[in-house]
């Protein structure tokens, strides 16, 4: 019988087994190709991942556990492809990318209306009871109950009608990915690539200086993304000016697209001096962490205005979404303020 092509789908419920040889799991470093070395160690760590939440069954932690892993390998073979395409096959690099990153994006999607959902909970929370202490500072008579602490409940309610189901949303589609041929010919792919990675003719992957310039790329990439940032107007934790401009834009907000950027970018290179062996700059990590609340604060604030523009909804109930709206901006810029501050410390370094 002739072998099946690799871009078929494997029947569904056939199990993924991990590699043997040189991408096994803790099979040596090859000094003289470190690219294929870190992509077979990333292969065969999604293909346990992949195993693992296989058979955590009903188990919330384990399966949470097992997609975060799956998640973590696929952005590092993502990344390393990304990095090193010009030695690679190109048409090949460039369909699991991009498969990668949709596998990872639906994978995702769960976990963040999740934690997007009690970013925003959390916050309303701490409005409302910083309002009923301000209130109970002042005499009782004259003051009636203000709009934020009346709106509170109902924009909670909404934001968890609204937020939920989007999970249940993104859970559905998981599953449906999960089990469709498009996610098992993407593991057929990563299966495949735990044994060999496929170099286009010619390339040199074992010349450390093609590799070590290839890598130096993304500092140069990650450094000019940072450059166009506006750090000036991030100078202060909580940007007046910067926050207007968040609040006016519709539907978003476009001018927190540099800043995702360099977020990506950063971890690139993370990755990038992960294959070549390289320890963690630690000088980094506070930026790493400052760009993620970035990003959280963004979507919460997302989140939220698309839940103030719900078709008549009371009064309330827009001003209290309408504040943490304002609040979740306010911790964007205060999130800018600290990227630029430890980053200008780290490059002092």
């Amino acid at each position: 019988m002739a072998p099946r092509p690799p871009e078929q789908a494997r029947p569904h419920g056939t199990p993924v087994r991990a590699p043997h040889g040189p991408g096994a799991p803790g099979a040596p470093r090859s000094p003289g190709d470190p690219v294929t070395a870190y992509l077979q160690e990333q292969a065969a760590a999604f293909l346990r991942a992949l195993r693992a939440r296989r058979e955590s069954g009903t188990s919330a932690p384990e399966t949470e556990a097992a997609v975060h892993a799956l998640r973590g390998a696929a952005h590092r073979v993502e990344a390393t492809l990304h990095t090193f395409r010009p030695l690679l096959e190109a048409e090949w690099a460039e369909h699991l990318q991009g498969e990668l990153n949709w596998l990872s994006a639906v994978l995702g999607s769960e976990y963040a209306c999740a934690h997007r959902l009690g970013r925003l909970l959390g916050a309303l929370r701490r409005l409302r009871d910083e309002e009923g202490a301000r209130a109970a500072a002042v005499p009782a008579q004259g003051h009636p109950e203000g709009p934020l602490p009346m709106g509170a409940a109902r924009a909670g309610a909404l934001l968890d009608r609204q937020l939920t189901l989007a999970r249940n949303r993104a859970h559905s589609a998981a599953l449906d990915a999960l089990g469709s041929a498009r996610f098992h010919a993407v593991a057929d792919a990563v299966a495949v690539l735990a044994s060999e990675v496929p170099y286009r003719r010619g390339a040199s992957p074992h010349d450390p200086e093609v590799v070590g310039a290839l890598a130096s790329l993304t500092s140069h990439r990650l450094a000019d993304a940072i450059a166009a940032l506006p750090l000036d107007r991030a100078g202060a934790p909580y940007n007046a000016e910067a926050s207007a401009l968040g609040s006016a834009a519709p539907g978003g907000e476009p001018q927190d697209a540099p800043w995702h950027r360099v977020r990506g970018l950063l971890r690139v290179r993370v990755y990038a001096a992960e294959a070549l062996g390289a320890a963690p700059e630690a000088r980094t990590a506070p930026g790493a962490r400052a760009l993620d609340r970035h990003r959280e604060a963004a979507d919460a604030a997302t989140a939220a205005a698309a839940a103030a523009r719900t078709p008549r909804i009371a009064p309330p109930t827009a001003y209290a979404l309408g504040v943490l709206h304002a609040v979740q901006r306010q911790e964007v810029e205060a999130a800018r303020h600290t990227f630029q501050r430890v980053w200008r410390e780290a490059v002092r370094v």
